[in-house]
This record gives C-alpha cells, structure tokens and sequence, in this order.
C-alpha cells in the first residue's frame, strides 16, 4: 500500500494539473496502465502467456498505452498524457523515469528475419531519473544513461551517457544536465541547461565568429586593393 500512495505522489509532484490524490487516481491514463501492466507482468511471470498478453491488450484498448507484459519496469514510473506510448518486451525503465505521449521504446526493423530476434534483448534500457520528451522514438538495444533528457520527436538509436540532453534527428548532444537537484522539473526543462537555450547560444556564437571572418577578409581585400 505505501508504495502505491509513494506512486500517485509521485505522479501529482510531476504532473502541473494534478489537484489531489483522487483526481489523479481517477484520471490519470499512466497510472491505469501500470495497473493493467502489473497484473500482466504477474501472469507473464507463471508463464500464462495469452492471458498476459490479452490484459495488456485490454489496458491498451483503455489507456492507448502499450506495455508488453515482459518489460522490466522500476518504481515511481510517470507516463504523463500517454496516448500512443508503446513499450517493447525486452524494454527495461528505470527508477523515476517520466515519458511523455507518443513515446515508443522500440526494436530495430523488426520485420527482418524476427525468428532470429526472439528471446533476444532488441528494447532500450533507460536508467534513472531519465525524461523523454513527446514523439521521441528510442529505438534498439541501447542504453540511456542515468538523468538524461531526451528531446520531443528525437530517434535515438545509439547510447546516451549519463547526464546528457540530446535532441533532433538522429539525436545528438546539445548540453549536460543538472543531477544535483531532486525537485522534478516539469517537461525536462530547466534555468540553467535547457537545451533550447544552448542552442541559441550556440548559434549567437557561430554567426560572431562568421561576422569577425568577414571583417578580416574584407580588411585584407581593402589592403590590397
């Protein structure tokens, strides 16, 4: 029981539009498909296989949340909003993990010769503390790292170290996160290592140091002539 009220806790501590703790059990489509996931993973467990699959289906079809019965799933899991996660069965989730709608924690081309894939680990693996923004596609056997943060609508497809922000397609570095704080911030964003803000900067610095090229060469042109 504690740890089911430490769960919704959890939940209204990330979630801005949460009130209380029977809103958030009434209304809240992540913490319905853990419940579906939990009994799924129980029955996985004793190997009834179609039952297992069939609740998962169910708890689908309710939340339009997929999470197969075999993934692997740490505590205080915060799927906000939900519609169209999907979460492979060799996927491992972390302690504290929040993901946002339209994430898919996939395989690679599973179409290609799938005999030669199965009791494989084809999933990601995410870590702690990790925040995947909405549409964000994490896809193979990869790793990402202890309080990354991945950006809306980025594919992943390599390893993300710890404490890393990556964004676009492919995903690529843009700054180190905070790992110091416990305070959850809302939507991964934060004062000092937003990557939205890094990448501004960047760009001022880029077009400074373009426009002290121009000067030098237009300075050497002048010379000469």
């Amino acid at each position: 029981m504690t740890k089911i009220i430490e769960l919704i806790d959890s939940y209204i501590d990330r979630d801005p539009a949460a009130k209380g703790r029977f809103e958030t059990i009434l209304t809240s489509p992540g913490l319905h498909a853990l419940a579906f996931y939990k009994i799924s993973n129980f029955i996985w467990s004793i190997k009834l296989y179609v039952i297992a699959r069939a609740i998962s289906y169910i708890g689908r079809i309710i939340t339009g949340i997929e999470i197969h019965p075999a993934a692997k799933i740490g505590s205080r899991f915060f799927i906000d909003h939900g519609m169209g996660v999907v979460i492979g069965e060799t996927a491992e989730v972390g302690d504290d993990v929040t993901m946002y709608h339209g994430v898919t924690l996939g395989g690679v081309s599973p179409s290609e010769d799938s005999a030669s894939q199965k009791d494989k680990k084809r999933h990601p693996t995410l870590k702690n503390n990790v925040v995947i923004g909405s549409g964000a596609q994490i896809l193979g056997p990869i790793t990402i790292g202890e309080n990354s943060k991945i950006g809306s609508n980025s594919v992943v497809s390599k390893d993300v170290e710890d404490n890393k922000s990556v964004v676009g397609n492919p995903a690529r570095y843009t700054v180190s996160t905070s790992s110091g704080t416990k305070k959850f911030r809302a939507y991964g964003l934060s004062k000092g290592d937003d990557s939205r803000n890094a990448q501004v900067l960047q760009l001022e610095k880029d077009n400074f140091e373009l426009s002290e090229r121009v000067k030098k060469l237009e300075e050497i042109l002048k010379n000469k002539l």
